[in-house]
Order: C-alpha cells, then structure tokens, then sequence
C-alpha cells in the first residue's frame, strides 16, 4: 500500500509539472498585437510586397497555426490573395461566453471579429475603439492545424488496425498468406514484438506490447503526415511530446516495484557518505528519463525541418540580391533539400522507434529483475 501510494504521489506531481510545463509554452503574456485601422476596419488590400523572411515561414512552419496556410499571390491590381484552408476558432471568456467562427474571418490577421483579434497566432480581446481588453481573459479551445492532424493520424491508425484485426479473424493471414495491409504492417509488428517489447521486457512483454505498437504508430504517423508539404509539423511541437513523455512516465511509474525504489533510496554495495549523493541522483533520473524522452523526439523532428526549409530559403535569400544568384543557387538548394528529406524519411522511422526502444528500456528497468531468469522461456 505505501509503495503505492509513492508511486501515486510521484505520478500526481509529474502530471502536475507537465501541465504547467506545457500550458507556459504558449500562454504569452506578451498580449500586444499590431494596432488596427479605426475600428478594427481591415488594412489595405494594396499591401506593398515585403521581403522575403526566412524565419517567419519557419516558424509558421514548426509553430501551431489557426489555419492551413499554403502560398499568397499578387493579381495584376496588386492585391493579395491567400490560398490556405480555415480552420474552426472555438473562444471563451467569462464575459462573453463562448464563441465559434472560422478563422477566415480575421481575414489573416488583418481584420477583428466580433471583438477578437488574432496576431502572431495569439486571440486577444478588444474593445469597440480597437484597443485590446485587458479586462477579458480568453480561452483558446480551437482546432488547429495541430489538433486536426492528430485527429487524421488516429483515425488512419484505428482503422489500419481494426481493418487487418479483421482480416485475421476471417483467417486471412492466418491460415493463408498475408495480403494487402498485412503485408505492409505484419514485419513491422513482429520487429517491435521481437526486437524492442521482448528483449527489454522478458516474459511481461504481451502486457506492454499493445501500448509499444499503439506508441510506435502514432509517432510515425505523424512523423510522415509532417513531411507533406503544407501539413503542420506535429511530432516537432513540444507540447505533443510532453504528453506523449507523460503517459510513457506513468506506464513506467507503475511498473515499478520493491525491488526498483530500494534500489534508488538505498543503493546496495555503496559506502554511506556517497549514498546521498547517488540517492539525489538516481531519484532525479526517475524524472529525467521522460525528459529525454520528450526532449530527443522534439528536437530530432525540429531540427529536420528547420534545415528543409533554410535550404529552400536560400533560393529566395539570393534571389532578392540577383536573379542570377537566385537561379544558380536553385540546383545547389534543391539537390541538398531532396537529400535532407530523404534522410528525414529515415528519421521518422528511426525517432519512432527510438522513442518506443527507450519507453520499453526504462518500462523493463522499472521492474529489474523480474525477468531475468524467466525470460529463458519465452517462444520466439
């Protein structure tokens, strides 16, 4: 019962910081958005052209968005036309209620809506003058580009696998060859049964394979949903690996037994006057091992398409110095690019299954030695 109790105690504050964590990443208190026109009224559709800003397009890349924002073009007036996708704007505040509407209406940060303002992907409050309303606090729970491609990555996971659950059911597979889907998913089910859950896990493997499979495929689902250009880079934004950390953290945590926190708070073979120093240590590893976790898949992924997108902005970089410039860099750049994206196509594989070997490692050291005599009877 008090092992149990350490281990609820120790979820609660991990989930706790996580939260936090995670909500401080995009609650700025920065709430000053560029003045409007008098009234809120839209800016001037004649825009001048403005120059190429390579860090703007790369963090509307790698950053969460209210909208599936592809290109904008020039028409022969000079005006500006924006060819992106709306998504559904879900707000509320104590004073106003709840509010619903598709981003289109901000007509892409230029224009209010129904006394909300939109800059730099943050929805403020504003008075009927234009300024903002330090007065109402706003809650965003809007679909983003985020949210929605999470959403297709689930959809597209439970039916690959509700499809060929079925198929096995019907025999397919089983008593025949594998077809189809099969095919494609079968070896890949098998590798992270016998390479990943097995080895790490010994004779508990069937219990947190379910789990390995579900985390495996949705990580790499994402990862190659974020490699089509125009999608939302979801796996590279922090707060979905925070999560992803935090449920690996309680599956870990309460897998842990006796055995695992005597040897954190009291380590054997060790001389007293360094136990409090190793104590110290291996209690902070209990929270450092899902840090690293969150930390490797958010970086790996970051830094993939921040190097695309520097290379591809390299040709409009020297474009605006010389056309001549700008064409003779386009070969060089888009060589580099195809084979940086290449090598991404191996990353998503690789970082999901990093994430998930990991998971398993420190699922199996949570219960150390639990399975090392027994794993001698497993059957390949």
């Amino acid at each position: 019962m008090a092992l149990r109790r350490v281990k609820l105690a120790l979820a609660a504050v991990f989930s706790v910081f996580s939260i936090f964590f995670s909500i401080s990443l995009f609650a700025q208190e920065d709430t000053h958005v560029r003045p409007k026109e008098e009234h809120g009224v839209t800016e001037d559709k004649h825009e001048s052209k403005k120059s190429f800003d390579a860090a703007e397009v790369i963090f509307g890349h790698i950053l969460d968005n209210h909208e599936y924002h592809f290109t904008e073009y020039h028409d022969a007036e000079g005006n500006v036309h924006h060819v992106s996708i709306p998504l559904p704007i879900i707000l509320y505040s104590k004073e106003r209620g709840l509010t619903a509407f598709m981003s289109s209406r901000f007509e892409h940060g230029h224009a209010d809506f129904n006394g909300y303002r939109i800059g730099d992907e943050k929805i403020v409050a504003v008075k009927e003058d234009g300024s903002v309303d330090e007065g109402v606090k706003v809650y965003d729970l809007s679909i983003t580009r985020n949210v929605v491609q999470m959403s297709l990555a689930l959809i597209i996971l439970c039916w690959l696998m509700i499809s060929i659950a079925k198929s096995y059911r019907k025999g397919l597979g089983v008593k025949t060859a594998p077809k189809g889907k099969q095919n494609l998913l079968e070896p890949v089910v098998i590798f992270v049964r016998d390479e990943v859950a097995k080895p790490n896990l010994g004779h508990k493997y069937e219990k947190y394979l379910p789990y390995l499979l579900t985390t495996f495929f949705f990580i790499l689902i994402n990862n190659i949903f974020g490699l089509i250009p125009g999608t939302a880079n979801v796996t590279g934004n922090i707060a979905f690996t925070v999560v992803l950390g935090l449920i690996s953290f309680v599956v870990i945590l309460f897998s842990t037994n006796s055995h695992f926190w005597g040897h954190i708070f009291n380590p054997p073979g060790v001389p007293g006057f360094v136990k409090p120093i190793l104590i110290l240590v291996e209690f902070l590893g209990v929270f450092i091992k899902p840090f690293a976790l969150i930390i490797r898949l958010f970086a790996n992924m970051v830094a993939g398409h921040i190097i695309i997108i520097c290379l591809i902005s390299l040709i409009f970089i020297f474009g605006q110095m010389n056309s001549i410039a700008g064409w003779g860099t386009s070969p060089v750049a888009i060589a580099f690019t195809v084979f940086i994206y290449f090598i991404e196509v191996l990353v998503a594989f690789l970082q999901a299954f990093i994430f998930t070997n990991l998971t398993a490692v420190f699922i199996g050291s949570a219960f150390e030695g639990g399975h090392d005599h027994e794993g001698e009877h497993i059957h390949v």
